[in-house]
């Protein structure tokens, strides 16, 4: 496969239409989660007035539903669109986030915005796996990493500056003005996308049936149950952090949006961390990430009463969370052999996993009249499994004579 060579100017024009579509899909999976008080009071007036705790647990299936459309849409869309022309699939997926984050904005019961809600997250995973694939590409050899890191940019980005504003906007004028937002993002990720990235060849002869063979690979499994349950651990607090600042730690609405953004800024600056770190000793990165991750939930678990403990420790969960994505990436892009087009949505797949069980359990736990620090704990719970799973990988890793990845049976 050969793509046609472009200047650097038009190469680093692509990669920022890639990143804005980026920055959109970080903003429509996070901003869900400042706005659940906001959603339920208007999807679900009726629970909401008898309950606002089961109203918001309730509420927070339009998290879980997102999160399951990027585990289903990533290794189909991925593997069924690997044949085709890299930069026609990315400019169809970017039209499709413009059209299914506009129905959330428009459609009026709680029932129908959980639709589309699901059908947002179907693109998500391709997004990123193909527009790694393309990004990598445009810079040229040398600078792959580079042109990867530049369109995940987007994603870091929108934690910092797309959440925290989408709450805000939310929180002021109706929870529907963050999705306008969205909406507004995509479909200008889809011009940019239409104008500036060249053409790149997909792999005529590769199928679905073909790049579903990744699944065979029994480490393949044990990676993606790493981000799918240890990384659910962040999925539980970040999910509920609304009320934990404002009815646990008694701080005022406005001061939401604040932590969003202290969160952020961990969460950037751990991506830039932990890829280094993972590059120097991927082992002990996830082992050490998963045990720190678990240390700083307990304490913020132990703190959640002081607001000040809560931006601190939020950061830190934030700063480690995202230093094991990358982290996971790579160990999944590590065993997958030469399946690397799917295993890069995987990765995305695995880490929504995540997200849709981290926000159920944490869900479930308040309905069960356990309070909003609940979801903290259930967090701790999850990130100490994404450790035992990660040892048992090692493990029966280090027992294969040839280090060959493990296959399953059959």
């Amino acid at each position: 496969m050969t793509t046609p060579t472009i200047s650097r100017a038009h190469a680093r024009w692509a990669l920022l239409a890639l990143a804005i579509g980026s920055f959109g899909i970080g903003m429509t999976e996070f901003v869900v989660m400042g706005l659940l008080p906001e959603i339920a009071g208007e999807l679900l007036p009726g629970v909401s007035a008898d309950d606002p705790e089961a109203a918001i647990a309730q509420a927070g299936w339009l998290i879980t539903l997102y999160a399951a459309g990027v585990v289903v849409g990533a290794p189909t869309i991925a593997g069924t669109a690997a044949k085709y022309p890299r930069h026609r699939v990315m400019l169809f997926l970017a039209l499709a986030l413009t059209v299914f984050n506009g129905l959330t904005l428009v459609l009026p019961s709680f029932e129908l915005v959980a639709a589309s809600r699901f059908l947002a997250g179907l693109p998500h995973g391709a997004y990123f796996g193909i527009g790694a694939l393309v990004a990598a590409d445009a810079l040229g050899p040398g600078k792959r990493a580079q042109g990867v890191a530049f369109v995940l940019t987007g994603l870091t980005i929108a934690n910092v500056v797309g959440v925290p504003l989408g709450t805000f906007l939310g929180q002021q004028f109706g929870w529907r003005a963050a999705f306008l937002v969205v909406a507004v993002i995509f479909a200008a990720a889809t011009v940019a996308i239409g104008i500036t990235v060249p053409h790149h060849a997909g792999e005529p002869l590769r199928t679905l049936r073909a790049e579903l063979r990744v699944f065979r690979i029994g480490q393949v499994w044990f990676a993606l149950g790493i981000g799918a349950i240890g990384f659910g651990g962040f999925f539980a607090v970040y999910s509920y952090i609304a009320t934990l600042v404002t009815d646990v730690a008694g701080s005022p609405q406005w001061s939401v949006p604040i932590v969003l953004v202290i969160s952020g800024v961990g969460m950037t600056v751990g991506n830039l961390v932990g890829g280094r770190v993972a590059d120097r000793d991927l082992r002990r990165s996830l082992i050490g990430g998963l045990l720190a991750l678990a240390a700083v939930q307990t304490l913020l678990a132990l703190t959640a009463e002081w607001i000040v403990a809560v931006a601190v420790f939020v950061f830190l969960v934030g700063f480690f969370s995202a230093a094991l994505s990358p982290t996971i990436q790579t160990r999944l892009m590590d065993v997958a052999g030469d399946n690397q087009s799917i295993a890069a949505a995987l990765n995305h797949s695995a880490l929504n996993m995540g997200n849709a069980l981290g926000a159920a359990l944490g869900g479930a736990v308040i309905a069960a009249g356990l309070g909003f620090v609940a979801p903290v704990w259930v967090g701790v719970a999850l990130a100490l499994a994404g450790l035992v799973v990660a040892s048992t990988s090692f493990a029966v890793e280090g027992r294969t004579k040839s280090g060959s990845p493990v296959r399953a049976a059959g």
